[in-house]
């Protein structure tokens, strides 16, 4: 696992620009940022790109993963099929804030057409900044898990 901050981002095609625009905003918060494409607006699918992330952040090359399709359900979706992942779907800062601070979730995702580019950045900011909290909530992480097999 990386000792650094290391995010990676990704997204599918529709949705270059406002994953481009997280990345850059990541990276000025002191993050190394691994974008994984698509890099070109050529129609592509949602579930490779969602599941080549989670695979980033369940193998420990990237602590975290944010990923943006339309809704950002679809690519959530896929995520969610990785072992070891725990992403949820945010439009608001207080989702952003919780699915870290009581389920660790280690990826975040987001809907370019649900929220505008401000919000978006405020709900990563939200993400990024939480930290999980344990206690209670440990125990319902680790239920969780055992779902995974």
């Amino acid at each position: 696992m990386s000792t650094h901050k290391r995010i990676v981002v990704s997204s599918d095609h529709a949705d270059i620009e406002l994953r481009k625009t997280i990345a850059a905003h990541i990276a000025e918060r002191g993050w190394e940022v691994v974008d994984i494409g698509p890099m070109t607006s050529e129609s592509t699918h949602y579930p490779i790109h969602g599941e080549a992330a989670a695979e980033r952040v369940a193998s420990g090359d990237c602590q975290l993963g944010i990923i943006v399709c339309g809704t950002g359900q679809g690519i959530m979706m896929a995520a969610n099929k990785v072992k070891g992942i725990r992403c949820g779907v945010c439009s608001d800062t207080f989702s952003a804030r919780m699915i870290r601070q009581h389920n660790d979730a280690n990826m975040l995702s987001i809907g370019a057409r649900v929220v505008g580019e401000g919000l978006a950045l405020d709900i990563v900011d939200a993400f990024l900044s939480a930290e999980f909290e344990g206690g209670r909530h440990a125990t319902r992480v680790d239920m969780i898990k055992a779902l995974e097999g």
